[in-house]
């Protein structure tokens, strides 16, 4: 069974910094695309980041690049979100999901992974 735990949200002033980490069992690597989507109140949720499965070739939102920068332990069977220069737009519960899925991890909506960690907090306010 394949299970995600996040960790590392947080309150942040504007310009900070946060690292969140999702630990995965019961999914391999080889085989899983991963990913960090977020979803502030009121809106649906968004796709910020992925780890294609084929090639582990990286996603990110167009909202978020060159700000943030996905990374994965495969010792450790955690992914990692380094998210620097945090605006107040940032502000979400950030999901980890992971998913069988066999192309470009970019390529797939929300809806299409099947596994989800509980989700962590992250504020960014002054």
């Amino acid at each position: 069974q394949v299970q995600l735990v996040e960790s590392g949200g947080g309150l942040v002033q504007p310009g900070g910094s946060l690292r969140l980490s999702c630990a995965a069992s019961g999914a391999t690597w080889g085989s899983y695309a991963i990913g960090w989507f977020r979803q502030a109140p009121g809106k649906e949720r968004e796709g910020v980041s992925c780890i294609s499965a084929s090639d582990g070739r990286p996603y990110y939102a167009d909202s978020v690049k060159g700000r943030f920068t996905i990374s994965r332990d495969n010792a450790k069977n955690t992914i990692y979100l380094q998210m620097n220069s945090l605006k107040p737009e940032d502000t979400a519960t950030y999901y980890c999901a992971t998913e069988r899925l066999a192309l470009y991890c970019g390529l797939y909506a929300p809806h299409e992974y099947g596994y989800w960690g509980q989700g962590t907090q992250v504020t960014v306010s002054s």
